[in-house]
């Protein structure tokens, strides 16, 4: 916990993290966040979940396809674990708030923190005075998103660590600039197994939604029979596994392959490793078929069945935004005052 944290007892224990509705979830999303999300509404901490529409909108969607997605994303939650009733989860835009906010931190963050941001640089690429504004700026947002509920605790993948630091930074600002200790020092928080996960027809690229080969990922709607598939189909190595994890540096799909075995049995690396030395790929294999759709099977059968019922998700949502308003209100007029806005109303 940070020291900002452990020494101001206002700052309430609240895990905050969220994922862009922007396309279908894959077996990254669910290792690197949504597993974790659940693991973390076991705890004893309050427990926030975002469906971020407003950071997806920062490269151009189709309407249509943003309303399924962000119903497809939020039913993912729900079918894997995440409680309604035990975290408060809501879409991004339902909360006015997260804008607001983001004006602010908007204000107080420095170019020379926006230029160092990796994410905007790969995200526009040659093309960067192409750009919307919104990517460049969004990590901003992602700050309010997370001080709006004055969060110490966010699980991210190693590639969001720098936007935490960020907020951090933003929030040590704030403070310094206004003489208070307003906003906490929020800690990433980067753990296990399967945090970052890569693509089955290349170890080393992460698995992604925009890859446009649909075998390079396990989608999260995937049914039993093209999970097996997958997997059976993942490129590989002739060579068997060997005693460490750490002998498969040089092995990014073999390494992969035993990082998501031991993710979805929930142990550790070097314990996959102990039990499988020896073994070839064609052993290896069929035993990660078989966790893999006991694992994950049940979870697309679900989001299906959740699906036919969009307004049952449209009203989780509207309830989650509703709960986590009554904690964003009064974090935002607090900090309008602080700013000094005249008569601020939110």
């Amino acid at each position: 916990m940070s020291e900002a944290v452990q020494n101001n007892p206002a700052f309430t224990q609240r895990v905050f993290s969220g994922i862009q509705p922007s396309g279908g979830l894959t077996l990254g999303n669910y290792l690197g966040a949504i597993k974790r999300f659940v693991d973390w509404q076991a705890r004893d901490i309050e427990t926030i979940y975002c469906m971020v529409d407003m950071h997806a909108i920062t490269v151009w969607q189709d309407p249509e396809a943003l309303r399924k997605q962000t119903r497809e994303l939020a039913a993912g939650y729900i079918a894997a674990g995440v409680d309604p009733a035990k975290s408060i989860m809501f879409n991004q835009s339902q909360v006015a708030e997260h804008a607001q906010l983001g004006w602010i931190f908007n204000c107080v963050a420095r170019l020379g923190w926006m230029n160092r941001m990796t994410q905007f640089k790969d995200k526009a690429g040659k093309n960067a005075e192409k750009a919307s504004l919104g990517l460049y700026a969004y990590p901003a947002l992602m700050a309010a998103d997370i001080l709006l509920y004055h969060a110490t605790h966010v699980p991210v993948g190693e590639d969001q660590k720098q936007h935490v630091e960020l907020t951090r930074d933003i929030a040590a600002k704030f403070n310094h600039d206004y003489g208070v200790d307003f906003f906490p020092m929020t800690d990433p928080v980067i753990e296990g197994a399967g945090t970052r996960v890569m693509s089955l027809r290349d170890g080393s690229k992460k698995m992604s939604k925009s890859d446009p080969s649909d075998a390079s990922r396990i989608n999260m709607t995937d049914d039993a029979d093209a999970i097996a598939k997958k997997i059976r189909k993942a490129k590989t190595d002739p060579e068997p596994l060997p005693e460490t994890f750490e002998a498969l540096k040089d092995r990014p799909e073999a390494r992969n392959l035993v990082n998501i075995y031991a993710a979805l049995a929930e142990t550790s690396t070097d314990a996959v490793m102990a039990e499988m030395a020896g073994k070839q790929f064609g052993e290896f294999k069929p035993l990660l078929v078989d966790l893999a759709v006991d694992r994950l099977a049940p979870i697309s059968t679900e989001m299906s069945r959740l699906m036919q019922d969009p307004a049952e998700i449209d009203r989780i949502l509207a309830g989650g935004a509703d709960r986590a308003r009554a904690i964003a209100a009064p974090i935002l007029q607090r900090t309008y005052e602080i700013v000094g806005m005249v008569g601020a109303r939110v």
